[in-house]
Formats: structure tokens, sequence, C-alpha cells
């Protein structure tokens, strides 16, 4: 008899493996064969998308860019295919059947044909393209976007020393993997629409404001008629682009009805085909209809560009509520119906998969990484608690619905009903790694001190990963930099070099490490390497931010932003007036840096039980022949066991990289902070990091956000959180997300005295104003047998870096990574 305790998933991938019906699919039988279809299927390319944009920006070179988009957009609506899906209930997709991605050549066209060849043998997240569409892209598509690229243009505005710090390569197409930018391989960071307004005013609202604001322009005015004009327009085109798109949907519906012999079946499809002839374009006014918008308006956002983690949902339970309550009360709906309605939802979500062309952008984001974050409980505008009966709907159809879409997030705060509190305890206990919790009493204090008001920051939207969004206020969009501060530690201790590139100089030459006679000197070479890192992110954000308008608009998510439509200005456009700029540099490997210098600084200087000499020799030799010298140094005090000698150097390396922020932010004019949310990056970071003092094997993952490093957290998952409240600087405000990933075994939450201590443990994290947590509740043993055995554990799902996946889809080092992290027994 085994004395393990089991999750609710792990018990349902054991009923699975003795070939017994689904237990959760048994009770929901359309998502069953909904979810059933997409476990049986590879993703595959769909080149309509990418095909009919670039036939339309061939022939509108030289007009404004916003009505060029407009206008690319309108023909994709006219002539990409439209379908109706086996058991939907709702209407829209943006490619084949089945699982699928698109393309979107203006940022990757320059290498597409290459990067079409390898994607269905790529290791992470591999997709197929027939040949008849590799046909298409490699003779008619990548060839007109060659040398028209933003990617193009960014790498050679790069000076030499950056250039050398980003890219591996003379045509940029390989990271370097220590200053990394991330703008090339999406056209936005991760962002989030206002959707009450589509529902509350349609499309059709929209354009009104629109044309009335383009007839209002000044016909002598020079800017109005050169800038401002050609964006109403575009607004106009693209809106009537959405609502020609959705009526070809509603003819397609109709015409299904018509051969339907199943009256059950015609009458889905007429309902279906009312809906959408009706909205988005109209407003919305039952919750079917609303969901419906919502679902197009997103659908249609990912036709529009390609979003870094793909657009978010927003606050579906406040903005669905109203339509969801009134429903309700005239008995148009039951909870069991708008069940269904989120799962076909969530179905749809699921079938779209965010293809990622470049190589690193493949590395970031491993496991068909996904980010549409729902958004559900915390604060209102007036500052009331928001959570309602969908919230809790919603949080149901998470534990019963077995894929891991949507990404969900919980806003907590001080006065988070303990309702909630319990149910988000219940959902994370099934161990899905859902839903990932974001604390207002952080998110909303920050938004305010950066020039956000009260009411628009207590309203904020979770978005992406780990991050939060202002939907009008908001106007920042360009993609922010990835530092590996591992390679400025081990250019520290190389004199400016990195094992990985030879005797390449790279950083700067500070001085033989054997030659440091105190810890000062050593702390003070490493910060030249810091800042020197810093800085090449630095001078990288200014071209980002200088090019970005010339490649990029968005004219659909331009009408959806009061600022945007108030002024006449595109989202992607440098400054919009009123706006608030909040950008990032990521911190890739805080726990590995902390972890190494503490154990030099204890094990070579403090206590001497190490010289520098012996512990460079066995980091040369990645610790083979020098265990002994290797347990030395991981027996020094380490980040997330509430140790003061790591968390004082700890927050002296945020401290540090802060000042650096707000001192150079104002001269690119936003808020360019720090923040600790690697997604999978500290997995091909550390590819690239020979070992370090923290005892860390050569190549081996990076810590991740601002977790611990792996294995290293001792002290249980409290210590956890107060190391994270002893790093950070509150008196400082250039801080943006810190993601923290903690991992339970199933026996340590069992019951309700588990769910009870981990509903205490959320109020901790709430108290103590950390912005990110989220969890995996597993058992070591179950990873393990995964890694052995994938067929028998294809359905497992695990919590990575602010998204879930299934773990047999994750390369081998990622896998390793989720491993070696502590599984925490007891709390």
């Amino acid at each position: 008899m085994s004395s393990l305790v089991y999750s609710p998933q792990e018990n349902r991938l054991r009923v699975l493996a003795a070939g017994q019906p689904d237990p959760l699919l048994n009770r929901h039988e359309r998502a069953a064969r909904l979810v059933a279809r997409l476990q049986a299927s590879k993703p595959v390319i769909d080149v309509e998308r990418a095909l009919y944009f670039t036939r339309s920006m061939a022939e509108t070179q030289g007009q404004p860019l916003p009505l060029r988009w407009a206008k690319a957009l309108y023909r994709v609506a006219q002539n990409a295919t439209v379908y109706v899906t086996e058991d939907q209930l709702l209407l829209g997709r943006v490619g084949q059947p089945g699982r699928h991605g698109i393309l979107y050549p203006e940022l990757d066209g320059d290498f597409l044909d290459l990067a079409v060849a390898s994607l269905p043998g790529r290791v992470g997240s591999p997709a197929d393209i027939s040949p008849k569409d590799a046909k298409i892209v490699l003779e008619e598509i990548s060839p007109f976007w060659k040398g028209k690229t933003y990617h193009e243009a960014l790498s050679a505005s790069l000076p030499k020393d950056v250039f050398n710090l980003t890219y591996d390569d003379p045509a940029g197409l390989n990271s370097r993997f220590i200053v990394n930018e991330t703008s090339s391989f999406r056209s936005s960071i991760q962002w989030v629409h206002d959707y009450e307004k589509v529902l509350k005013r349609g499309f059709k609202g929209i354009a009104a404001e629109a044309k009335a604001r383009l007839e209002a322009l000044d016909p002598y005015d020079p800017v109005a008629q050169a800038e401002k004009k050609p964006f109403y327009e575009a607004t106009l085109l693209v809106a009537e682009a959405i609502a020609l798109w959705a009526r070809r949907h509603a003819d397609l519906a109709e015409k299904e009805a018509a051969k339907a012999s199943d009256p059950t079946l015609k009458a889905e499809l007429l309902t279906m085909a009312a809906i959408v002839r009706k909205t988005p374009w109209e407003p919305a006014e039952t919750f079917r209809e609303a969901v419906q918008a919502q679902w197009l308006t997103q659908l249609f956002s990912r036709l529009e560009q390609k979003t870094g983690t793909i657009i978010s949902n927003g606050r579906l339970d406040q903005y669905l509520y109203p339509f969801y309550k009134r429903d309700l009360e005239l008995g148009v709906i039951d909870e069991e119906g708008a069940l269904e309605l989120l799962e076909c939802l969530w179905a749809g979500m699921a079938e779209f998969v965010d293809l990622y062309i470049s190589p690193a952008g493949g590395a970031f984001n491993e496991g068909y990484a996904h980010w549409e974050a729902v958004t559900i409980g915390g604060l209102r505008p007036d500052g009331s608690d928001a959570t309602n009966e969908l919230t809790h709907l919603i949080l149901r159809s998470k534990r019963e619905f077995p894929f891991h879409y949507p990404d969900l997030a919980a806003r907590i705060h001080s006065r988070s009903p303990e309702a909630f509190l319990w149910d988000v305890a219940e959902t994370i206990k099934e161990g899905s790694g859902f839903p990932k919790l974001i604390n207002d009493e952080e998110v909303i204090p920050l938004f305010v001190k950066k020039g956000a008001t009260f009411a628009e920051s207590l309203d904020y939207s979770v978005s992406g990963c780990a991050e939060a969004r202002l939907p009008n206020r908001d106007v920042y969009t360009s993609g922010g930099a990835y530092v590996n501060f591992a390679a400025a530690l081990e250019m520290t201790l190389r004199n400016g070099r990195l094992l990985k590139y030879g005797d390449r100089l790279l950083g700067l030459e500070t001085g033989e490490a054997r030659e440091f006679k105190t810890f000062d000197e050593l702390y003070q070479a490493y910060l030249k390497q810091h800042f020197n890192l810093l800085r090449a992110a630095f001078v990288q954000q200014y071209h980002v931010n200088k090019l970005r308008a010339r490649y990029f608009a968005q004219p659909m998510g331009s009408a959806l932003h009061d600022l945007c439509l108030k002024y006449g200005i595109d989202l992607h456009q440098e400054f919009v007036p009123e706006g608030l700029n909040f950008g990032y540099v990521e911190f890739i490997g805080y726990g590995t840096v902390i972890d190494s210098l503490v154990a030099l600084k204890k094990m070579v200087f403090e206590t001497k039980r190490l010289t520098m000499a012996e512990v460079l020799k066995a980091v040369d030799h990645d610790f083979v022949g020098y265990e002994k010298i290797r347990a030395i140094l991981r027996s020094a005090p380490a980040y997330g066991n509430n140790d003061p000698e790591a968390d004082v150097l700890a927050r002296d390396l945020d401290r540090v990289s802060v000042l650096f922020c707000e001192r150079n932010s104002k001269s690119l004019g936003i808020n360019n902070d720090i923040r600790y949310v690697p997604f999978t990056s500290h997995v091909p970071f550390g590819r690239v990091i020979s070992a370090t003092p923290n005892g860390r094997n050569a190549w081996f993952p990076l810590s991740d956000g601002a977790s611990p490093s792996q294995g290293a957290d001792r002290k249980g998952p409290a210590a956890i959180l107060l190391s994270n409240f002893a790093s950070k600087n509150y008196d400082l405000s250039a801080r943006a997300a810190r993601m923290i990933n903690v991992k339970f075994t199933p026996k340590c939450l069992e019951g309700e005295a588990g769910t009870a201590k981990l509903v205490d443990f959320i109020r901790v994290f709430c108290d103590l104003k950390l912005w990110h947590l989220q969890f995996n509740v597993i058992n070591q043993s179950t990873l393990i047998a995964a890694q052995k055995d994938p067929d028998q554990y294809r359905h497992l799902i695990v919590r990575i870096a602010g998204y879930s996946a299934f773990f047999t889809d994750l390369s081998r080092d990622l896998q390793n990574d989720l491993i070696a992290r502590s599984a925490h027994e007891t709390l």
C-alpha cells in the first residue's frame, strides 16, 4: 500500500493509466469531444494570414502605416478561410481545424524561409506545415519581406559592443543569451484590450466616434491631415473588417444549418449565426452574445499582430458578470449552461498555438507557452471587493476542464473573502498550477506612485506571465531586454570572458579573480560587469523604442484605447499623450548570482576554508573530481531561507539595479523597471554559463524569477516569502513583477486542514506585499516517472513560469529544472 498522497490531477492520471474513462470528461460531454480532438493533434502552421497580409502590404507601400495595416487586415478578413468547428457553441478561429499557429512575416520575414523548414523537427514546440504552404512561404511571402523587417533594422542599428552581447552571428539570427532583445519576436509585449467597450458599444459605436473625430479635424492642419486622418480612416476600416469577418462566419453557419439533419445541431448553428450577425458590431445583450463578441475580438487581435504571450482576456468575471446575472435572473441561462459556454471559450483558446519562429523566441517559450491571462477577483474601481458568482464559476471550470487553458490569474487583497481564498486554494490543490496569484497590495500602490489614478490602479488587469496592465492608460508596447547576470558573475571570475565563447572578450577586464584580496574587491568588480550589461540593455532599448513605430501598427488595438482614439495616434507610436509607459529590464539568474557571491564571501574571504584558486579550478572542471569543494560551497547560506547573510546581499543587488533604472529611465521617457519574470529563458541562459560557485553544474538552468536556486530553499516555504520580502527595496519605485515558484507535495496540503494552511500562506504572501506567487502541487516521483515514460504521462500538466504546459512537451533541461526544485512537505 503506497503511503503517497496524490493530487486530484495525479489520481486522474492513475485512472487513465488503468484504461478507465476520464472522470472529468464524463461530466462534460461537449468539452470531452473538443478536448479529445485537441489532445490528438500536433500543431500545424496556417499561412493564410501571412499570405493575404503580405499581398496587401505589397500593394500599399508608401501609404501611412496604420492605414496600410488596416487594409491588410481587411484583406485577411475578406479572404481567409472561415470555419464552423464541430461541437463548438462559439464561431471563430484563425487557422485550420485542430491546433494551429499563424505566421507574422512582418516580424521574421527575413529568415522565415529558414525557420519554416526547421519547425517540424524542432525539439521545443514543433509544428507541421504542408508542402504546398511551405512553397507559398518560400516563393511569395518571405521574398517580399527580406530587407524590410524590424529585426533587420534593429540588428543594423545596434553599436558593435551591444550587438556582440545581443547576437551570436553576423545576421543577428541567434541570441548570445547575455543581453537578449525580445522586441523582434513579437510586435507588442503582453497586452489587454478594453473588452467591455466592445460589449457595451460594439464596433459600430467605436466607428461612430472615430467618424465624428475624423470629420472634426481641421482641414488646414498639416499634422491632423498627415497623421490623424489616416489613423481614423484605419479605425473605420478595421471596424468594417471585423464586421465583415463576423458576417462571413454567419453565412457559413447558416449554410451548415441548411445541410444539418439533426434538429439540435441545426438550432445551434442558426443561433450562432444570428449572434455574430449582431455582435461584435452591435452591443451585446445576453451572456452568450457577450462571450461570442469577446471571442471574436480577441481572435481578430491575434490576426492583427503577434502579442507577446498572446493577448490577455482581462477581468472576465467583471465585464461578463452583468450579462450573466441578467440571464440568470431572467431564466435565459443556468450555471451549467454558462459553464459549457466557458468551456467552449477555453477550448477555442487552446486551439491557437503561439508559434515562435526565431530560435531565441522558441527557447524563451517552451511547451507551446501561452499566457492569455483571465483575471478574477481583486478590487473594483471604488475600492470594494470584486468577487462574485461568476468568479467562483470560473474557478470551478478551471478544476473541471482538463487542459491547461486558459491561464488563470487571481487578484488577492487584504480583504479578499475567505470563501474566495478557499476556492482558490482548492483549485491550486488540483495540481495543474492554477491560478497564479497577483497581489493588489503591491501592484496598486506602485501604479499610483508611477502616475495612475487610484480608480485606474484598482481596476488593473493581469497580463501575460506576471504583469499588470491599465487598458486605457498604459501605452508602452516595446519588448524589453533580458539580462543574464550570471554572465556578469562568470565575467568577473574570467576577466570579462565566458567559457562558452572561449577567449573572446565580451565584458570588461576587471582583473584576475585569484588576485582579489577581499570580498569587496570581488563585489566591486562584479558590479562593474553588472552595470556594463545594464548599460547595454538601456542602449538596446533606446534603439528598440526609436525603430518600432516605423514597422508596426495596431488599428484595432488602438481603437479600443481611449487615449489613442482621443488623440488619433497608434498605440505603437513612441509617445501617446497622457499615457503611462511601463517598460522593464529582466533580471535573469538572481538566486544563482546571490548564492554564488555569498558562497565566495563565506568560504573564501571569511572562513578561508577554500582559496579562490581552488574554487576556480573546481568550476573549470564542473566539480568533477572536486565534489568536496562543491559540498563546501553548497553549505554556505543561500537565498530563500530567510537568512540575513544571503538576503542582505540580495537586497543590495536589487537596490543597485533599481537605482540604475531610476537614474537612466528618464532619458528614455519611460519607466524601465527591474523585473524578475524569466518565462523559460533561465534554461537557455543557463546553457551559456559554466559551473558557478553555488555548486550549480555547467549549462544547467539558472534560478528562475525571484525564486531560490533549485534545491537551495531548505527552511520551508515561509522562508521563501520572507527572503523575497527582505530582498525588496520598498522605498524605491523602479520595480516591476517578481515571480515566485513554490512546489508542495500533495500530502502537505491534504484535506481541509491542508486547504486552511494554504489559505493562511496566501494571506502571508498578501501581507508581505509580494507581487506574484504560483504553485506546483505534485509528487517528485510523478515527475521522474513522467520523464522516463512520457507516453503514460502525456496528460500531466505542470506549472512553468507564469503558465502551465504538458510536462512531456518540455525539453529535458526544463524537466530537470522542475524536478530539481524543492518539494515542500510541511507548511
